[in-house]
């Protein structure tokens, strides 16, 4: 069989760079895309070292001209992108008496618009060869959960969850998959920062809130979505996963 292309989108660190070696254990060529160049550039050089193919492309996904070249490369050296993973995310702390127009919009044009920008320029071949797998990025305070001095994060990831919805039903006559992911409680350089989210202390104190009683790994995520692009997951279209180990549950 020919290998498969994946594309995905803040591959250097968490979550993404997860997902970049789930694929790449799983025969997939691997395009890992970040700002983050240094990262990048390292994931790539892993997979490469455990046998696998990849290469790093810089990419910011608030540019569509970057990511247009880059799925033009992809379409005229591999024959079109197999399966896109729109990863790529902020989450700046703001109150809302700090919140202007501008610090809004560019956790829109990231963690939301980025996601359009990859699938809109991977959709064409994708339709033309009448397959392909989409699968984006929130979060559970998109899908469940408010977080305060993150409403426009919040509001970005919710809006994933349309967006999914949206591009499954227009891009399912033509063999494409759309879905989604909403990670909980994850240990990732984000969860992890003072500033901007919760810091090591109190991601440790929401162990009791999870049924499974751990925070999650980057891997856990990693997992669910190469079984989202997978044949495994066939039959299933325009619909976000909650990866959170029963937090939303809400058991006692």
């Amino acid at each position: 069989m020919a290998k498969k292309t994946v594309i995905i989108s803040g591959a250097g660190i968490g979550i993404g760079h997860a997902t970049a070696l789930a694929f790449a254990g799983d025969g997939y060529r691997v395009y890992v895309t970040d700002i983050l160049e240094e990262e990048g550039n390292r994931v790539a050089e892993e997979i490469r070292a455990g046998g696998g193919e990849a290469v790093f492309r810089r990419l910011d996904v608030t540019r569509s001209e970057q990511a247009d070249a880059i799925v033009a490369e992809i379409d005229k050296n591999h024959g079109g992108v197999d399966v896109v993973v729109a990863n790529a995310g902020i989450a700046h702390r703001v109150p809302l008496a700090e919140m202007t127009d501008a610090k809004w919009d560019l956790t829109h044009e990231i963690d939301l618009k980025g996601v359009l920008r990859l699938a809109r320029a991977a959709a064409p071949r994708m339709r033309e060869r009448r397959s392909g797998a989409i699968v984006a990025v929130s979060s559970i305070s998109g899908i469940a959960y408010g977080w305060a001095e993150h409403v426009h994060y919040s509001a970005a990831k919710a809006g994933i969850l349309g967006l999914v919805r949206g591009l499954a039903a227009e891009l399912g006559p033509d063999g494409i998959r759309v879905n989604g992911v909403a990670p909980g409680f994850i240990r990732t350089a984000q969860s992890l920062s003072e500033e901007h989210s919760m810091g090591e202390a109190k991601l440790a104190a929401q162990v009791p809130a999870v049924p499974l009683r751990r925070i999650g790994q980057p891997d856990d995520v990693a997992d669910v979505i190469l079984f989202l692009a997978s044949n495994g997951a066939r039959y299933i279209t325009g619909q976000t996963i909650l990866v959170d180990g029963g937090l939303t549950i809400q058991q006692g």
